[in-house]
C-alpha cells in the first residue's frame, strides 16, 4: 500500500471538507427550490385575483363587516366566480347559467380603476367589472356577460384547485370564509376607504405543481443546481491540490535542509516565505543551523587551540631531551627543573581543560547548600597574599562581613565558588603590572526584585581593549600582549575565566567584564542571595 504523505493527507482532508460543503449547499438549494416554488406560484396566482380583493372590500363596505359573508356561504362562492349578478341575491343559490364555451383559457385580469359612467357596471352595482367581462346593460340584464377579449373565447372560471386553497380572514386573523391558510401562503391585505386593514385574502401554495410549465421550470433549476455542484466539486479538487502543495512546500524544503545538515553541510539554509507558523518554523530551523555551524566552528577552533597549547610545552620538553641525547647538554639539576616546569604546565592545562568540560556538562552544582561567599573569598585572598606580595601587586579586600551582622548566604557548592575566586585572583596577578593593585569590593543589590551579592574585582593597568571584553570569557582566549605578563615559564592556559563563567552561571549568577576606573579590568560577579535575606 503506498505511503500517504502529509501533502496527500491535507489534500484529501480539504477535498472531503469542500465536498461535504458542496453537498450540503446543493441539497439545501434543491430543497429550497422544491419548497419555495409553491409559495411563489401562490403569490403569482393571488396577484392575478385582485378583482376578488376589490369585490371583498366592496362587500365589507356595504355590509359594515364580514358578518353577512360568515352567515351565507353561498355569497362566498358567488364572489369567487368571474361572472356575477348585478345585484347578488343572498338567499337560496339559483341554478347557475352554464358558461359558454371558449376557445382558449384566459387568466383573470386586473380590475379597471376608471371612473363610473352612467350605464356602467359600477354605476349599477357599485362593483367594477372584472377584466374580460362586459358590464350589465341598461336593459336590466341580470349578471355580467362573459366577453371574449379581442376575439378570444369567453373568460374561464378559476381552476377547481384554486377554490380549495383560497380563504378570507378578518383583521384579528379569524377565518371568515374559504380555507384556512397553510404554511407558505400568499396574502393580500384588504383595506377600507380610510386605509385601515380589514382583513386578508390568503392563498395556500399548491400541494404539487399542476402546470407542465412549472414542472419544467423546477426541473431546469434542479439540473442547474446539480451542474453547479459538479463544477464546484471539480474546482474544489483543483483548489485543494494547489493549497496542499503551497502550504506544505516549506516542510519539503525543511526535510531537504535537515538531510543536508545531517550530511555535514552546515551552511545549508531554507528560504523563508511568508510570516505564518511554517515560516517561523523555517526561521527557527535556520537559526538552529547557524548555531550548529557556530558550534562546529568553535569545536574546530577549540581543537586547534588545545593542540597549540599542548604543542608548546611538548616542543620545549622534546628540545631539552634531544639536547641531552645529542650531548649538547648534560642532564643536570637545571635541565630537570626545566622539564619539571613544562610537565607542570601540561598538568595545569589538562586540569583546566577537564574543569572547563565538567563546568559545561553540569548546569547545576552537585551539592547545593547554604554557603558564605565572603568567607570563601577571604580564604582565597589569604592563600594568594604571598604571591601578590612577591609580584609587588597590592591586594586590598574590602569585601568583608560587617561585625555583628549575619553573613550573606548563597545556595551553592563551596569548592566551586572557592575556585572562582582563586581564578579571578590568579587572572589579576598574571596580567597586572608590578607596582599595581587589585581592589575587591562588595555590595548587596536588587535585580528584578531579588537581592543579589555583587563582588567587584578592579585591577590597575594594563587594561583590555573594548572590542576584546566580550571574548575574554571564551576558552583559550588571551588578550593582546600588553595585558600579558608571564610568570616565569608558567603562562596562563586561557581557561580560567571560561571556568569562572560556567560555574557562576551554574549558580544562577552572572559575570561580566568592563573597564576599571583604576586603568585595568573590572570583573563583576553577581550571585543570588537566599530568600531569607529578602
Amino acid at each position: 500500500m503506498p505511503r500517504l504523505t502529509l501533502q496527500h493527507k491535507a489534500f484529501f482532508a480539504l477535498t472531503a471538507l469542500l465536498a461535504v460543503m458542496l453537498v450540503i449547499f446543493v441539497g439545501f438549494s434543491r430543497l429550497g427550490l422544491q419548497r419555495g416554488l409553491g409559495p411563489y406560484v401562490a403569490e403569482i396566482e393571488l396577484a392575478r385575483m385582485d378583482w376578488l380583493a376589490a369585490r371583498l372590500q366592496k362587500v365589507h363596505g356595504q355590509h359594515g363587516g364580514w358578518q353577512t359573508l360568515r352567515s351565507q356561504p353561498n355569497m362566498w362562492r358567488e364572489l369567487r366566480r368571474p361572472e356575477m349578478p348585478a345585484q347578488p341575491q343572498f338567499g337560496p343559490t339559483p341554478r347557475p347559467t352554464p358558461m359558454p364555451s371558449f376557445k382558449a383559457p384566459l387568466l383573470p385580469g386586473v380590475v379597471s380603476d376608471g371612473t363610473a359612467t352612467p350605464g356602467s357596471s359600477q354605476a349599477l352595482t357599485g362593483w367594477p367589472a372584472p377584466y374580460g367581462m362586459a358590464p350589465p346593460s341598461d336593459s336590466g340584464s341580470s349578471g355580467y356577460a362573459v366577453q371574449s377579449p379581442e376575439g378570444v373565447g369567453p373568460f374561464p372560471p378559476p381552476p377547481d384547485g384554486l377554490s380549495l386553497r383560497i380563504g378570507l380572514i378578518d383583521e384579528r386573523g379569524t377565518l371568515v370564509a374559504g380555507v384556512a391558510p397553510q404554511t407558505g401562503h400568499a396574502r393580500t391585505v384588504l383595506r377600507n376607504a380610510e386605509g385601515r386593514a380589514i382583513g386578508q385574502l390568503v392563498l395556500s401554495p399548491p400541494a404539487g405543481l399542476e402546470r407542465e410549465a412549472d414542472k419544467a421550470f423546477l426541473s431546469q433549476q434542479l439540473d442547474f443546481v446539480a451542474f453547479t455542484g459538479m463544477a464546484g466539486l471539480v474546482l474544489a479538487l483543483l483548489l485543494s491540490w494547489w493549497l496542499s502543495r503551497r502550504w506544505l512546500a516549506p516542510i519539503g524544503a525543511l526535510v531537504t535542509g535537515a538531510r543536508s545538515i545531517a550530511a555535514g553541510r552546515l551552511d545549508t539554509r531554507v528560504p523563508v516565505q511568508g510570516d505564518d507558523e511554517l515560516a517561523r518554523l523555517v526561521d527557527t530551523f535556520n537559526d538552529m543551523a547557524e548555531q550548529l555551524a557556530s558550534m562546529e566552528s568553535s569545536r574546530r577552533q577549540w581543537i586547534g587551540d588545545v593542540a597549540h597549547e599542548l604543542r608548546t610545552p611538548l616542543a620545549a620538553m622534546r628540545a631539552e631531551i634531544e639536547a641531552v641525547q645529542d650531548g649538547v647538554r648534560t642532564f643536570d639539576t637545571q635541565t630537570a627543573q626545566r622539564l619539571h616546569r613544562q610537565v607542570m604546565r601540561l598538568i595545569q592545562l589538562v586540569g583546566d581543560l577537564r574543569a572547563s568540560l565538567d563546568a559545561d556538562q553540569g548546569s547545576t552544582p552537585a551539592a547545593l547548600v547554604p554557603v558564605p561567599p565572603l568567607a570563601l573569598l577571604a580564604e582565597a585572598v589569604a592563600s594568594m597574599q604571598p604571591r601578590f606580595a612577591q609580584a609587588r601587586v597590592a591586594l586590598a579586600n574590602s569585601a568583608l562581613n560587617p561585625a555583628n551582622a549575619a553573613p550573606p548566604l548563597v545556595r551553592g557548592d563551596a569548592p566551586q565558588l572557592h575556585r572562582v575566586f582563586l581564578n579571578l585572583l590568579e587572572n589579576s596577578l598574571r596580567y597586572t603590572d608590578a607596582g599595581g593593585e587589585l581592589q575587591i569590593s562588595c555590595a548587596i543589590e536588587r535585580v528584578a526584585g531579588r537581592p543579589v551579592l555583587a563582588l567587584r574585582f578592579d585591577d590597575s593597568a594594563p587594561g583590555v581593549a573594548e572590542h576584546e571584553l566580550p571574548r575574554i570569557f571564551e576558552r583559550l582566549y588571551r588578550a593582546e600582549a600588553s595585558r600579558t605578563r608571564a610568570m616565569g615559564d608558567l603562562g596562563g592556559s586561557g581557561l580560567g575565566l571560561a571556568i569562572c563563567r560556567a560555574i557562576v552561571q551554574a549558580h544562577g549568577g552572572q559575570i561580566r567584564a568592563e573597564g576599571s576606573p583604576r586603568g585595568g579590568l573590572r570583573i563583576t560577579v553577581t550571585l543570588p542571595l537566599m530568600e531569607r535575606l529578602s
